[in-house]
């Protein structure tokens, strides 16, 4: 296995296919670098992505989402039959709930001709590069989070929960920034409305600006997955030419490496 360190976020990891990569290991890498892309996987069905999941830990699945037919663990993310593109911002998947998914990962079903890329920013690196007077005055804060695009009774039992600003990694206890879409931050502990969506749209404006983004440019046989406690991400649908289908899963929890026996 070989592994590529990306700018400014992320690995590129070859000389390997999904069923031979070990859990631990995986994890570790997750940690570190926030975004794995696993190019290659060309032999790889929805069975394969499946047990890759699984072998991470419990699965999630987020209300709302289409899930595929024939594996309902796992939802399709495509622009197939749309007359405008869909639309995507920075965000955490489902950072609502008072656990939020550990991992994310695609695999590409149906790349387009061009365009389609998926973006990832790297949150250890906004949270260690934040000015000092911000950072100070956000230290021991924490932010609500609230579902959107969902009705009350679709929404689910859980539909806010609060996070720290400053989250340390499940796995790692390394800081990372943890916030999420600006409609979904609807309040930052101990400020008021106004204070609140201001405090969040700067710390959306350092968090993705383009020297903290990696642009992944997606390619048949592609699988990508990355670590919700360390990166937000978005799909860029401008410039998208053909159809662009993707298979999604999610991972609950973020376990902690085996024990040597």
């Amino acid at each position: 296995m070989d592994i590529e360190a990306l700018h400014p976020v992320g690995a590129r990891v070859t000389g390997t296919s999904l069923p031979d990569l070990d859990p631990d290991a995986l994890g570790a890498l997750l940690a570190e670098h926030g975004v794995l892309v696993l190019p290659g996987q060309d032999d790889v069905g929805d069975d394969d992505f499946l047990a890759f999941l699984r072998g991470l830990g419990p699965l999630a699945f987020t209300t709302g989402e289409t899930p595929l037919e024939t594996h309902p663990d796992l939802n399709v993310i495509s622009n197939v039959g749309r007359d405008t593109p869909p639309r995507s911002s920075f965000h955490v998947d489902t950072s609502y709930v008072a656990a939020p998914p550990a991992y994310t990962a695609l695999r590409a079903v149906t790349v387009p001709a061009l365009g389609g890329a998926t973006q990832f920013s790297n949150q250890y690196r906004a949270y260690e590069t934040l000015p000092e007077p911000l950072r100070t005055r956000l230290d021991g804060r924490s932010i609500r989070h609230v579902v959107t695009g969902l009705s009350p009774d679709d929404a689910g039992t859980e539909t806010e929960a609060w996070h720290p600003v400053f989250r340390p990694h499940p796995r790692t206890g390394r800081t990372a920034l943890y916030l999420s879409t600006a409609a979904r931050c609807a309040e930052v502990g101990g400020m008021d409305a106004e204070e609140s969506a201001a405090t969040v749209r700067e710390l959306i404006e350092h968090s993705t600006r383009p020297d903290n983004v990696l642009d992944h440019r997606w390619a048949p046989g592609d699988v990508v997955i990355w670590d919700n406690a360390c990166v937000l991400h978005r799909a860029d649908h401008s410039g998208v030419v053909g159809d662009r289908v993707m298979h999604r899963g999610m991972v609950r929890e973020h376990v902690r490496p085996r024990a040597a026996r």
